[in-house]
């Protein structure tokens, strides 16, 4: 298997399809890198070179019982992008793992980056506050943790539901969305999942974003019921220069893994990419 081992001796394992200009997928929580299958084959069927990697302890990297906060992600990420010695690379992150983007590039630059894309990401901060009143209380984040260590695979099906906006009238979410999702859930390391709820739920990512010299596109859904929209994706655009925001109306979270908003997801993606 193609693996990448990280400077503390954690193994990544990734894809890497096509040939071309490189674009990276960050997966979001508790997912893992087969949740790009249709973005990898997309870009790499245009002429680019699709690359996604599992976060440790998720999908097939090192179940470590550590190491889950923004810093090791970021440093993760860079071990990949150097392993490979990517140049000119397209970042593309999902949810949490747009926190990883933001803070890779806050902490390493942009050097080897030509553009991002943050996709119904966490930055640049989730949880409410007193500056971020749209924010997701912390009441909701200690009950996601309490769910998953109670019974989690129970939990991970009653969370796909919210995850795909499947409780909305005339929703085109299958039973085939949801059950992947909690397969992928399945395979990530309990204390990982618990720990980074804390991990996206409270790092702000906002000098992170500051630090942004890139163009970036930031798509959203405005029926996120995992990720508010107005506490993340609408601060962002403000914050980041070089940002260009769209809106999908009705969009859930799991936008890129459903059904029409997964085609025009694709679409918008490659326009950008070839831009």
């Amino acid at each position: 298997m193609p693996i990448c081992t990280t400077r503390d001796g954690v193994e990544i394992f990734y894809k890497d399809w096509g040939s071309g200009r490189p674009v990276v997928f960050i997966h979001g929580w508790p997912l893992n890198g087969d949740a790009w299958q249709d973005q990898l084959k997309a870009v790499a069927d245009a002429g680019f070179r699709g690359i996604a990697h599992d976060r440790r302890g998720h999908g097939r990297s090192t179940p470590v019982y550590d190491g889950y906060d923004f810093d090791t992600f970021a440093d993760d990420l860079e071990d990949l992008v150097t392993h490979l010695d990517l140049r000119d690379v397209t970042l593309v992150a999902h949810s949490m793992g747009g926190g990883e983007l933001a803070r890779y590039i806050g902490r390493h630059g942009t050097s080897r980056v030509r553009s991002a894309v943050l996709l119904s990401a966490v930055t640049p901060l989730m949880a409410q506050g007193p500056d971020n009143p749209e924010g997701v209380p912390g009441s909701v984040l200690d009950g996601i943790k309490a769910g998953i260590l109670k019974e989690r695979s129970q939990f991970w099906q009653d969370t796909a539901v919210g995850f795909f906006s499947a409780n909305r009238e005339g929703n085109k979410v299958t039973q085939g969305n949801k059950d992947a999702f909690w397969y992928m859930a399945m395979q990530q390391a309990i204390t990982g999942g618990v720990d980074c709820v804390d991990a996206f739920g409270y790092t702000d990512f906002h000098e992170d974003c500051r630090r942004f010299d890139v163009p970036t596109l930031i798509v959203h859904g405005d029926d996120d019921q995992i990720v508010p929209i107005d506490a993340t994706a609408r601060k962002a655009a403000r914050i980041i220069p070089q940002a260009t925001l769209k809106v999908y109306e009705g969009g859930s979270h799991g936008i890129a893994m459903v059904d029409g908003d997964k085609e025009r997801f694709n679409r918008d993606l490659l326009d950008f990419l070839k831009s």
